[in-house]
């Protein structure tokens, strides 16, 4: 079947340490092949098709119920789904930079502007002015680059100062559990406004991500047991997850606001729409406030039908974040 390591539980082992889409091609050229075939397939079969691709590729090799699998099946399928998840996130990487051949780099203006309105140093991501955003993001000629480049690091979107002092707001001072945090900076730019949140992450994105003290490690089904917090937020969850069903589930929250992108890019839409105890609104007001606008942002506001409380008023909030 391949050229990789001979006994399964080595190639198991080994296919677990992430290896490049190369390395997985040179060790497992027939699997290479099928991948090839179906992504073939895939681009003349239209969207849905595409979409059943990326859905194919996201979900690990797994034991079938009730029958024990060879172990050589589970390392065929496991590499066969590796690499086409490299191969639909290169091809995603090129379309989405324009960039077919070489390195994508910003040139010395454009990464110095784009740190300079994104970061506070390295990849440390600072609230974003929207005035800054609005004169400064149309000038860069090179502005495609920026979240394929820092995506990998497992930052999906940019958060304006508008927006935190929105969700500040909106959260007052009640407890507050940010759950799949990354790098915990929406957390940290909540603390920075007085809100009492607690950051938590099951920090499966150590290869990526530098985990802070603040950002605790536990799974978004444990925080929500261990916290009971009355709002949850989490930001980009990743599409048909498991986890944001225990949030409609978990009888102290009252409110529940999901950053994302559309029911392809993010989130589990079937839940949402299967939970009866919260009703649900796309707040397009705070959805621009969301960076950059070309991703199509998307601010889910679940609040729970039982809560009465009146929530502060958003309007006494500018757009700049000062009240």
């Amino acid at each position: 079947m391949s050229a990789g390591p001979s006994r399964p539980q080595d190639a198991l082992r080994w296919l677990a340490s992430g290896p490049s889409l190369e390395e997985l091609q040179a060790a497992y050229p027939e699997e290479w092949r099928v991948v090839s075939e179906r992504l073939r397939r895939a681009s003349s079969g239209g969207p849905e098709e595409l979409r059943a691709v990326v859905a194919e590729a996201r979900e690990p090799a797994q034991e079938s119920p009730g029958r024990r699998r060879p172990a050589r099946e589970l390392v065929g399928e496991e590499a066969r789904r590796q690499m086409l998840l490299h191969a639909v996130k290169r091809v995603s990487f090129q379309v989405e930079t324009g960039v077919t051949e070489g390195p994508v780099r910003f040139n010395a203006l454009n990464g110095r502007v784009a740190q300079r309105l994104f970061f506070r140093r390295g990849l440390e991501r600072r609230p974003v002015s929207m005035g800054a955003y609005r004169v400064v993001w149309p000038l860069l000629t090179q502005r495609r680059y920026l979240m394929p480049l820092v995506r990998p690091m497992g930052i999906y979107c940019f958060y304006s100062s508008a927006l935190v002092a929105r969700l500040a707001t909106l959260i007052a001072d009640r407890s507050c559990l940010e759950i799949a945090a990354g790098d915990g900076t929406l957390s940290q730019f909540l603390t920075e406004r007085g809100v009492d949140v607690t950051a938590t992450d099951d920090h499966s994105w150590e290869h990526a991500i530098d985990y802070p003290q603040h950002v605790l490690k536990q799974d978004a089904k444990a925080a929500l047991r261990a916290h009971a917090p009355q709002v949850v937020l989490c930001s980009w969850p990743p599409p048909g997850n498991p986890f944001e069903r225990a949030v409609f589930t978990t009888p102290s929250v009252q409110l529940y606001v999901a950053i994302g992108t559309n029911e392809h890019g993010s989130g589990n839409w079937a839940d949402y729409a299967a939970q009866q105890g919260f009703d649900m609104t796309h707040d397009h007001e705070l959805s621009r406030l969301v960076l950059p606008h070309e991703q199509d942002n998307v601010v889910l506001v679940f609040r729970r039908r039982s809560d009465e409380r009146r929530e502060p008023d958003r309007d006494q909030v500018d757009l700049d974040g000062q009240p």
